[in-house]
């Protein structure tokens, strides 16, 4: 986050990498453990149909492309990384020079293939024939400028294909059913998590906005850099992306507590079908963010479902002692949290307490990555430019 950035600044994967044996140091402390809420103080209404009509026509209008289609046309290449100096580092990649040095655009949240459809039998997790990390980004009007919009990153990790990765812009549908558009989305896109065919991304004071991963549509390239949606002659630009994916619909949040969720990011639990979300907050001192303790929630999908229903009441709530907060992530009752602003990964159950782990810096979401033939892995990422490492390290370093 640009605020952030003032307060601080195995796996099928083709890339040769060198690793480098980081010792993990822990704390153990009962005191700073998480406290519970009452967690139905927290609920959600989901619209999964808010902008169907728009949809129907802008796909009858441009087509989609599916995922093997948008792999085969990448257009970067990710790099190799060495170890970004944590304990259990086990396997990572790098964005191309621009991308790693850009001033205007942030990666924030990750998720993978793996969540959206499980390890599966072959252990490979592929969505549309491709194992694939996702990472989303923020995008600024100039460097230090207003966020303008919204992008992800589909990165193929597979050894049988190219080392290659596609930018999609993220964008919500304008205009009529009869002359559809669609505008850039300028949130922080700081969490995400794919579910099935759903990508969810956290909107910083809503909620989440939703995606179908079955929807990415063709655009046209060669216009000017600013121009978006349908032009006067009836071509669609989107700043020279040759795909965009449309939101569908939205999941909004709401509370009885006297202070409203902030989603700072989110994280996916494929063992209870929930996902997670959590706060990052100041203990005193941010004129962006809020000053307080923290909170991290949890929000069930329906039985059996990759959706909300209309109507979601949290089935847990914790208030953290823990600040500074981009990342979280929970599987089979146990959590993890990443503290950007202390360089800290803690992790906590309620039969264990909590511990802490030295962190990198610029730490931002985490997902879990559940493996049959090998140990689980913590997906991660970091924003700082120049070092926007993305690597997997052991799980069982973080906590048993």
């Amino acid at each position: 986050m640009s605020v952030k950035r003032k307060v601080f600044a195995v796996v099928a994967g083709a890339v040769a990498l060198t690793t480098t044996t980081v010792i993990a140091t822990t704390t153990a402390s009962a005191a700073s453990a998480p406290t519970s809420l009452p967690a139905n103080q927290f609920t959600l209404t989901a619209d999964y149909h808010r902008y169907d009509a728009l949809n129907a026509t802008l796909t009858s209008t441009l087509g989609t492309a599916d995922i093997d289609t948008v792999m085969t046309n990448a257009e970067h290449t990710r790099t190799a990384i060495s170890s970004p100096g944590v304990a259990g580092y086990s396997t990572g990649f790098g964005f191309d020079s621009p991308d790693n040095n850009d001033c205007k655009n942030y990666p924030q949240g990750i998720t993978s293939s793996r969540d959206a459809v499980g390890a599966g039998s072959d252990n490979l997790g592929r969505y549309g024939g491709h194992q694939l990390i996702l990472v989303s980004w923020y995008t600024m009007d100039a460097c230090d400028g207003d966020q303008s919009r919204s992008r992800i990153t589909l990165v193929d990790w597979d050894s049988s294909y190219p080392n290659t990765y596609r930018k999609i812009l993220l964008v919500e549908p304008t205009g009529t059913a009869s002359a559809p558009s669609f505008t850039d989305i300028p949130i922080h896109a700081g969490g995400v998590s794919w579910y099935g065919d759903y990508l969810y991304v956290a909107d910083t004071g809503n909620g989440m906005r939703v995606f179908n991963m079955k929807d990415i549509l063709k655009t046209n390239t060669g216009g000017t850099s600013d121009q978006i949606g349908r032009q006067s002659s009836g071509v669609y630009y989107a700043h020279n992306y040759g795909f965009v994916l449309p939101q569908i619909g939205t999941i909004s949040a709401h509370t009885t507590a006297s202070n409203p969720l902030v989603w700072s990011s989110i994280s996916l639990d494929r063992v209870s079908g929930s996902i997670v979300m959590v706060e990052y907050t100041c203990k005193s001192g941010c004129t962006s963010y809020p000053n307080r303790a923290p909170r991290a929630v949890r929000f069930p999908f329906s039985s059996g479902a990759t959706t909300f229903a209309a109507t979601t009441t949290a089935t847990e709530a914790l208030q953290l002692p823990w600040y500074q907060l981009n990342g979280v992530a929970s599987h089979n009752s146990r959590w993890w949290f990443d503290s950007s602003g202390a360089k800290q990964l803690y992790y906590w159950t309620p039969a264990t307490g909590s511990h802490t782990y030295a962190w990198v810096g610029g730490g931002e979401s985490i997902s879990y990555w559940e493996d049959n033939t090998s140990a689980d892995l913590l997906w991660s990422l970091q924003e700082t430019r120049g070092h926007r490492d993305v690597f997997a390290v052991t799980q069982a370093t973080y906590g048993p």
